[in-house]
């Protein structure tokens, strides 16, 4: 009996590190299952570690994700190098490349999160916005400015209109990147929202800041207030 072929491309995606992109992909989005932001087999993640682009597989639950699930790319080629059958790449991998080749980004997060849904259905301008609060402290000026937002700065994030397939968003993404040099989010309308950051550390706390202030805005509104309203003065 012939002897099964091994896999070439295994060692791509087999480590003990933890932190490995192919463990730490299965490990975030078990927990982003848990936030109810990549439930049936939507959304997804990747990271760019080492001159390569890992990525989750498309139509895969993620809670239920292997590291031996995972695509493989090399950067900037953008040839594959592992293609695990008889899975098929990510529908957001072109998405993700734009965060990578414009903004030089080091992981990239797709959400179905309701409260991201539910800002683009609050406003239809081409953007969403929030001020004086908090949490917007946590969320990074573009390369341009460097460092961090502060309490009275207005974040502004551009959103795009959905389409019928995923990949038929990279241009408008493209063209809200670069429209907005400020922005480490792009909203799709009735969709979900991209997040990118420098590490993939960054990503993640970028995008849990961005959904706190996702759903404070719902609340906000739904209480009558002005996300970007300004401070109401304090009675005496």
């Amino acid at each position: 009996m012939a002897k099964q072929q091994q896999d070439p491309t295994l060692h791509l995606v087999t480590s003990n590190d933890p932190h490995h992109p192919a463990n730490l992909i299965c490990e975030l989005c078990r927990n982003f299952y848990t936030l109810g932001w990549v439930t049936g087999t939507g959304g997804g993640i990747s990271i760019k570690h080492n001159g390569h682009i890992y990525l989750a597989p498309s139509g895969v639950q993620k809670e239920r994700l292997h590291p031996h699930d995972m695509f493989v790319l090399d950067f900037p080629t953008l040839t594959y190098l592992r293609e695990p059958r008889p899975l098929k790449p990510s529908a957001c991998t072109p998405l993700f490349l734009a965060a990578y080749t414009i903004r030089s980004a080091g992981a990239c997060i797709h959400t179905h999160s309701q409260a991201a849904v539910l800002c683009t259905l609050l406003t239809k301008k081409s953007y969403f916005q929030i001020s004086n609060i908090e949490q917007i402290k946590a969320i990074p000026w573009g390369r341009e400015k460097g460092g961090y937002m502060g309490y009275f700065d207005t974040l502004t994030i551009p959103i795009i209109e959905n389409t019928a397939h995923e990949e038929d968003l990279r241009d408008s993404l493209e063209e809200a990147i670069n429209a907005y040099p400020d922005t480490c989010a792009v909203l799709v309308r009735r969709h979900g929202v991209y997040v990118w950051g420098d590490t993939v550390w960054k990503a993640k706390a970028q995008a849990e800041s961005l959904d706190y202030l996702f759903q404070l805005a719902v609340e906000m509104v739904r209480l009558g207030l002005d996300p970007a309203g300004p401070i109401s003065p304090v009675e005496s």
